[in-house]
């Protein structure tokens, strides 16, 4: 199995970005999703999880902004982010359990 992210950029603060994280495998969609983030010279950290059923959970930081969703059809999670910060930049990951790490995608907000 592989996760691939996608969907990263540059915004202004206020901006939106949906990011995208495409699994391979035919376990994505028995299995939760996370999605993490780490930005330069901090610890990874979670930012949400959408479970099998499409439940969600969010880090304090971002709820009320971001909206985990999935296409299990399409082996693929979404990651809308809304009303960006700068504090939101950094390199975003998608997880599975027992899956490897991919390469992450970079989000980066500034004016």
């Amino acid at each position: 199995v592989q996760l691939v992210e996608s969907g990263g950029g540059l915004v202004q603060p206020g901006g939106s970005l949906r990011l995208s994280c495409a699994a391979s495998g035919s376990i994505f969609s028995i299995n939760s999703m996370d999605w993490y983030r780490q930005a330069p010279g901090k610890q990874r950290e979670w930012v949400a999880r959408i479970t099998s059923g499409g439940s969600t959970t969010y880090a304090g930081s971002v709820k009320g902004r971001f909206t985990a969703s999935r296409d299990n059809a399409k082996n693929t999670v979404y990651l809308q982010m809304n009303s960006l910060k700068p504090e939101d930049t950094a390199v975003y990951y998608c997880y599975q359990a027992g899956v490897p790490w991919g390469q992450g995608t970079q989000v980066t907000v500034s004016s």
